[in-house]
């Protein structure tokens, strides 16, 4: 379906993905249109392609698959559309003038004969040159984004692939079609490939080949791997392009020489690296090596007698393993705690802040996430923060490039020692941006359980510094008395050493606690019934187990009858229905309710917050995993109101409801976050 008409109004405008929501006028009516629509603003006329669609709240809207720009046909809308402020050095006088002595002329004259435009008082021939300099330019724009969708780029990359190449994109995309794969990367390369080859672009040119294999490396990265074996490498890129295993062999080397990639011998065995990737492990390794190296200058004098007498203030008898891994952080720069569940590695942090504390060394606490960030200043009664936030970086979720980027300026970190719980969980970037932010002297200490899931992003940080054997490792392997009455625990650790969960008789005769159940079933139906069973009253048997304080529904999957997306509406309907005395508000799909418990799930750094007890307190940021609960929906003011489990207070525009999900269900990794 297609619609020719004039942006009359911009009811919403997301600045980062040009996601637009606008009444069209056309000659019969007016039409609420959504979608990306980069470069658009009011007065201007376009032609729209989509479909009509009912949106459950807002009614039938008009869904943008593609647009073009066209010039306004009437005077009135031509008048609006030049003295729209876009078009450098024509006000709403100036445009009225050159409508009336030009009419729709002026177009032709603004395109071709700028200076005519110096017959209108006020406009010299300079002006009238730089008027038609910005005219074009303005309307070349259009051409480009048109341009794009046929390589498949949708219209909320054009924008930024404009931005980065200019009003030459076009040319440069016809001499290299291959450049969009790195701009644009959610585009198909197999479409660019066809389109390439379609315009006469060798199937053995050294760009398609050179593309490709960036291509293949690309995929690996977003698979977690920083890096690719290089016969792997060639097998894929062989299979992908259709070329000669020389042919890649010798544009390996090429790109090696142009130092886009890196081509590294261990063990044996060739490595291929994408630039950036290399640089950010060995900036990681080297400061790493570096930091542990410096002097010893944050040690504290009199040590074992002070490390005693906080041991009897506290209260705490600690172990033999606890003791070696405080030991270690008072004798090296760098060193690492490991260890699975109820090994105690939190009463090492609470004993070592102390330790400094009383000394007066300043430690700050970090982790990746923000609910492990929340949790890790719970257990410690000190402030915490997420890695992003702590070093600054990171300000909006689109910038991939720029998280991708091993040389980015970070903050610097004053601290004597700097803790990071939850290491498993950092990738190779956020590990070299940490790295850079660490002064020489400080002291480091890593925390985590390298049996966890590893980071989302590129890398397995923990694991591989452990196994270099390079930094000093603690291993905690000792259960704590306390820890052991746990079936959740024991049989953490058992599922570790590759062992069966413990057997009812023995989980009977020790009286464990009764934290871990295993129901065998295959019937999806049944586990669903399961699931809804336990999660609405079963568990409150077994101890004061309330759904929203208490329990999560973790699932491995986002699809299906036991996805989140269904188990969130199930959960939904069961644990908090719909009612009188309820507001809700629907958003695409999704009904967010009045106590509906939600995720973040994009960081946002500018959305503002408050604290009310025990003090006001203000400030800006929520960051992707922070858990929250629905307080109020406002009709009225088209928000609704999110107090977090930290307490902080925050108001959602309704069209910023994009930024939170229900979390009744979470999926294995977004559990990874808690």
């Amino acid at each position: 379906m297609e619609l020719i008409g004039e942006i009359k109004e911009v009811i919403y405008r997301n600045e980062l993905n040009s996601y637009m929501i606008a009444v069209l006028e056309t000659e019969e009516e007016e039409t609420t249109i959504v979608g990306y629509l980069p470069f658009i603003d009011k007065g201007d006329t376009i032609k729209v392609i989509g479909n009509i669609v009912e949106h459950p709240e807002y009614g039938m809207q008009f869904k943008v698959e593609t647009f073009e720009k066209t010039m306004p046909e009437s005077l009135d809308a031509l008048e609006r559309y030049l003295s729209s402020g876009k078009l450098k050095g024509i006000g709403p006088a100036t445009a009225q003038k050159m409508i009336k002595e030009f009419g729709k002329e002026v177009v032709h004259i603004l395109k071709f004969e700028p200076e005519k435009l110096a017959r209108i008082k006020g406009i010299t021939k300079q002006k009238a040159i730089e008027i038609s300099e910005s005219f074009n330019e303005n309307w070349e724009i259009f051409r480009i984004v048109e341009y794009l969708q046929k390589y498949g780029v949708g219209l909320q990359s054009s924008e930024k692939i404009y931005k980065k190449l200019g009003k030459n994109t076009i040319d440069l995309i016809e001499e290299n079609p291959y450049l969009l794969i790195d701009l644009a990367p959610k585009v198909d390369f197999k479409q660019i490939d066809q389109i390439a080859l379609k315009l006469g672009l060798d199937q053995e040119s050294n760009k398609r080949v050179r593309s490709g294999i960036k291509y293949a490396l690309k995929l690996s990265n977003n698979n977690g791997h920083c890096c690719v074996l290089y016969e792997n490498l060639l097998q894929f890129t062989h299979e992908l392009l259709g070329v000669s295993t020389e042919l890649i062999e010798e544009n390996l080397i090429n790109l090696k020489a142009l130092k886009e990639v890196v081509i590294e011998e261990r063990q044996n065995n060739e490595w291929v690296y994408l630039t950036n990737y290399d640089q950010a492990e060995k900036n990681v390794a080297e400061i790493l090596i570096t930091l542990d190296n410096y002097k010893n200058v944050k040690e504290i004098d009199n040590f074992e007698k002070k490390l005693k007498r906080i041991e009897k203030n506290s209260d705490i008898e600690l172990s033999e393993k606890q003791l070696e891994a405080i030991r270690a952080i008072q004798t090296h720069n760098v060193c690492i705690i490991t260890g699975g569940p109820g090994t105690g590695k939190t009463t090492i942090i609470k004993t070592v802040i102390d330790l400094y504390k009383q000394e007066e060394k300043k430690v700050v606490l970090c982790a990746p996430t923000g609910r492990a960030a929340k949790r890790m200043a719970e257990a410690t009664g000190e402030e915490s923060k997420t890695l992003h936030r702590l070093l600054e970086i990171g300000k909006t979720d689109s910038d991939q490039m720029q998280m991708m980027n091993p040389n980015i300026d970070v903050a610097p970190i004053d601290a004597d020692v700097v803790i990071v719980d939850e290491m498993s969980m950092v990738d190779i970037f956020l590990m070299n941006y940490l790295m850079q932010a660490i002064y020489k002297g400080t002291k480091l200490v890593l925390v985590g359980d390298v049996n966890q899931l590893p980071s989302v992003g590129p890398g397995n940080v923990l694991k591989d510094i452990i196994s270099s054997e390079r930094i000093t490792v603690i291993t905690l392997n000792k259960i704590f008395r306390q820890a052991t009455k746990s079936k959740i625990i024991r049989n953490s650790h058992k599922v570790n050493e590759g062992e069966n969960f413990l057997a009812q008789e023995q989980q009977l005769s020790e009286e464990l606690l009764d934290d871990f159940f295993f129901i065998a079933e295959k019937s999806q139906d049944k586990i669903l019934e399961n699931i809804i069973s336990l999660c609405n009253g079963r568990l409150k048997n077994y101890g004061n187990y309330d759904f929203i304080n208490n329990i999560q529904v973790i699932t491995p999957t986002k699809k299906g009858i036991l996805g989140t997306k269904e188990l969130n509406k199930k959960l939904q309907e069961t644990i908090n229905p719909a009612s009188e005395n309820k507001k809700e508000r629907k958003w695409i799909d999704t009904i967010f309710r009045e106590g509906d418990r939600i995720m973040q799930i994009k960081n946002n750094y500018d959305i503002y917050w408050e604290k009310r007890e025990p003090t006001l307190e203000m400030g800006k940021g929520v960051f992707n995993g922070e858990y929250g609960t629905i307080c109020a929906v406002d009709e009225n003011e088209k928000r609704i109101k999110i107090k977090f489990d930290d307490e902080k207070i925050v108001w959602y525009a309704f069209e910023e409801l994009e930024q939170i999900e229900h979390s009744y269900c979470i999926t294995v990794h977004k559990a990874q976050r808690k």
